[in-house]
């Protein structure tokens, strides 16, 4: 099993308990050590700045802002934080986001502990880490011209942001809150959004993040 130093200080973030304590449970048998656990984007902040570890791992999907708004904040504040991004879904938006918004390495819950470790022990030294099983669809998809498969593609940042807030059932004010953004401002993303999406409503975005394997139905 790959060894990770002693002196390594990782945050844990991922709305799911159990989820938490197998990542501990790898993690310090391989020598590192957990300072912090988080459940939500909000917290995984707050763990970063009460105990500056050496690595966040973080869920994409949790509650509140999220793992991709969370990412986007702190690498805002903390230009050198080193963060692995991961993820239960096998689309290529998000593992695309991830890097852009400045992500170390993204890799699916799906793939093995040493692959894990192997991951954890390169983001943690500075190296970016991509998902092998992912390396080749996203080579791929980059000789594709922009939102020829995927129309979610030509979403900015932001609204990428908000698209997978509506998806999940949030209101505007709650998004508002949640992205710390006016209403009148989510209201412009939503109409942009919709334009690009050419969706009418709510139900028709969720069906659209459904397709994209940007959340479960």
């Amino acid at each position: 099993m790959t060894a990770l130093p002693a002196s390594l200080r990782i945050v844990l973030a991922d709305d799911h308990a159990v989820v938490r304590m197998g990542f501990r449970l790898l993690i310090e048998g391989a020598g590192a050590q957990v300072v912090a656990e988080a459940g939500c984007g909000e917290e995984a902040l707050s763990a970063y700045e009460m105990h500056h570890p050496g690595l966040l791992l973080m869920d994409v999907s949790m509650p509140g802002m999220g793992g991709l708004a969370a990412l986007e904040r702190l690498r805002a504040r903390h230009p050198q934080a080193r963060v692995l991004m991961l993820s239960a879904h096998d689309d290529l938006q998000i593992p695309r986001r991830a890097l852009a918004a400045g992500a170390t390495g993204y890799l699916s819950k799906r793939a093995d502990p040493e692959e894990l470790l192997r991951a954890v022990g390169d983001t943690s030294r500075g190296r970016a880490y991509l998902d092998p099983g992912l390396a080749a669809q996203l080579a791929l998809a980059q000789l594709q011209p922009a939102g020829q498969s995927d129309p979610v593609s030509a979403l900015t940042a932001r609204e990428f942001d908000v698209f997978l807030q509506l998806a999940r059932g949030r209101s505007v004010n709650e998004i508002a809150a949640t992205l710390k953004l006016g209403p009148s401002t989510v209201g412009s993303h939503l109409y942009h959004i919709k334009q690009k999406l050419q969706a009418t409503n709510a139900a028709e975005l969720a069906l659209i993040a459904v397709r994209a394997g940007l959340i479960e139905a």
